[in-house]
């Protein structure tokens, strides 16, 4: 996987479309050279390559979490009083508010996140109890402790006047009761959070888990709030580009200005990615391209028809010189790693036999992903052969020109 990962990331990287976000004077200075892709499994098994380690402010990124957690503190109906559902089609800093009720259209642009990030414990929560709240709720999700880049934060608050704008209107119409100044401040440090990539594909893949951190085990979200949270990710996380986004990649996500990107594929994968050059929408441009590739080759979409997840090894067992794999169902990127994973902790000599008489299909990413799990049992010395007589694996092409053998006595 870290192989294919660095492929996909390879591929985008001489593209050099969009810039990094200039009015913030801290995000102006980031690498745009910067490139960072990540998957976890809902095993809690993270593969990455690029720039995985370099830290970043998590920026709009913050939103869904920021929103899970209101809704944990507050209740869903509490909430929903205070900021709607439904897509703007507007520039995640416009001031979209609905019409009689006032409220937010949704919790993904800057009216909606100002408003949620109020919410956070309860009433008589002070600013810096609310930030806290944040910071402690990500790292949780993260499996590891976040902290607040004060660089940024203070190059943001000297160019905030738009969100205190938005904050002054919004408590004008009675949706906050908050002093605006401490609401954006509070809403700021927030999005300051400092994050990797690869954290980002931990706190993804716990939406995906329903609510539960793939490598602690702790339940951080409530299954209810992780699958609403990612239905509106679904619809407005991408901004004014969420119906395009939703028809092609079909992955819930979220983006940051920093150039940040998330997705959570329910009952999958939670992914990761860093590359701050952004296009009009405020989406990082080779990031978009990296989630279209992942899409695509691994059967992601959200509308992609499913037959139900099961084990992909059906049994193994020991004969004689051998050690059986017997796979079925359709295996993908999530059933493959889990192959692999097996094969790699069986810690055996003896010649592996591969039968894939029980298989439905391949996808091309799960193709791939166990035969570099072959090419690599042969490279550790261990003879390989395959079952196949259905030719549910066309083309076993080890990679290095080689096949498996075919004819098992």
């Amino acid at each position: 996987m870290p192989d294919y990962l660095l492929e996909v990331a390879e591929a985008v990287r001489e593209d050099d479309g969009g810039a990094v976000a200039d009015y913030i004077p801290q995000l102006a200075e980031a690498s745009p050279d910067t490139l960072a892709i990540a998957v976890t499994t809902v095993n809690g098994r993270t593969h990455a390559a690029g720039d995985v380690d370099v830290e970043f402010s998590i920026q709009s990124i913050s939103k869904p979490f920021a929103y899970a957690a209101a809704i944990m503190d507050r209740g869903l109906e509490r909430v929903l009083r205070t900021v709607g559902l439904e897509p703007s089609g507007e520039a995640f800093n416009e001031l979209s508010l609905e019409t009689g009720t006032h409220r937010p259209k949704n919790p993904m642009i800057n009216a909606g996140a100002i408003a949620t990030h109020q919410l956070l414990l309860g009433e008589d929560a002070d600013e810096d109890a609310r930030v806290e709240r944040a910071l402690d709720f990500f790292s949780r999700l993260a499996g590891r402790p976040l902290a607040v880049d004060r660089a940024v934060y203070e190059s943001e608050m000297a160019t905030a006047d738009r969100n205190f704008a938005i904050a002054h209107m919004l408590r004008t119409h009675g949706v906050i009761a908050a002093a605006a100044h401490d609401v954006v401040d509070g809403y700021t440090r927030q999005c300051s959070i400092t994050v990797t990539a690869a954290d980002l594909s931990v706190m993804a893949a716990t939406l995906a888990c329903g609510g539960v951190q793939p490598v602690t085990g702790e339940r951080v979200v409530d299954a209810a709030t992780a699958r609403h949270t990612l239905a509106v990710m679904a619809g407005s996380g991408m901004y004014d580009a969420a119906g395009s986004w939703l028809t092609t990649v079909g992955i819930p996500a979220k983006s940051g200005v920093s150039g940040g990107l998330i997705g959570a594929l329910p009952g999958q994968v939670g992914i990761g990615a860093m590359s701050p050059r952004l296009d009009e929408h405020g989406n990082s441009v080779r990031g978009v391209k990296m989630f279209e590739r992942l899409s695509r080759d691994m059967g992601m979409h959200l509308m992609q028809p499913s037959t139900g997840r099961s084990d992909p090894v059906r049994d193994v067992r020991r004969e004689a010189d051998r050690i059986v794999y017997e796979l079925q169902g359709s295996v993908d990127f999530t059933d493959a790693e889990a192959i692999v994973e097996r094969l790699a902790g069986d810690g055996g000599a003896e010649r592996v036999v591969f039968d894939t008489a029980r298989v439905d299909h391949f996808t091309d990413v799960g193709r791939r992903v166990v035969l570099e799990g072959l090419r690599r049992l042969r490279l550790d010395g261990r003879p390989v052969s395959l079952v196949d007589p259905a030719g549910r694996l066309p083309d076993p092409d080890l990679g290095d020109g080689t096949y498996p053998d075919t004819d098992v006595p």
